[in-house]
């Protein structure tokens, strides 16, 4: 699964800074992922009422974030993580964090555990207009938040240096000066824990400098 690719293919067309990029997937073969970027920026959204005399009618906004379903095969947890490390690693990313997660209809889960599956698949119920915040090309992501929710999910995360919101390279001894690396990430994928409520952290970037406070 090329991750990276589809991330620059998206970082090229908007043209905008990326705070974060995340991975989400149910533990099943072969069903499709979802990939989301969230950016840096601001718009102008039309308001419904009309403007006084030298005031603007359209207030800022921040830039929706991009939600996008892959539908490549894949047999393996192993492949995902591999394949965001490949992107978070030629990204410039510090880290990158796997999360797995426990199916939120569980016995005993609570309804942060529900409300954090459902921002998983890109559903944030309480902050505006469903378009204000997700821009989605997903059409099977209301099944799959569904299944997850009987079933459990898989979430990855990094901020990327290179394209992202701080673009700075002095504390890390592996960047370039574009913020990236070279490919190919030398950080091997680990088997995952299983479901539940896991956290594993790969560390991808390294210093060997001495920071003064």
């Amino acid at each position: 699964m090329q991750v990276f690719d589809k991330l620059t293919d998206q970082v090229q067309s908007m043209g905008l800074p990326v705070v974060a990029v995340s991975l989400t997937a149910v533990p099943r073969v072969n069903t499709p992922v979802l990939l989301m970027v969230h950016w840096h920026g601001f718009l102008r959204h039309q308001a419904p009422r009309l403007a006084q005399p030298g005031e603007s009618n359209q207030p800022v906004v921040s830039i929706p974030s991009s939600a996008m379903q892959v539908n490549e095969p894949w047999m393996a947890m192993e492949r995902l993580d591999d394949a965001m490390l490949q992107a978070a690693w030629q990204f410039g990313a510090w880290e990158l964090v796997r999360e797995e997660r426990r199916a939120c209809n569980t016995a005993g889960a609570c309804a942060q555990e529900a409300l954090e599956c459902r921002q998983a698949f890109a559903e944030y119920p309480f902050e505006g207009a469903a378009e204000d915040v997700m821009l989605a090309q997903a059409p099977d992501r209301v099944d799959l938040m569904q299944l997850a929710a009987q079933v459990g999910y898989v979430r990855w995360q990094f901020r990327p240096v290179k394209n992202g919101l701080w673009p700075q390279t002095d504390g890390d001894d592996t960047l370039l000066p574009d913020g990236g690396r070279a490919c190919d990430c030398p950080v091997p994928a680990r088997p995952a824990v299983g479901p539940g409520l896991s956290r594993t952290r790969y560390q991808l970037g390294h210093s060997t400098r001495i920071v003064l406070i």
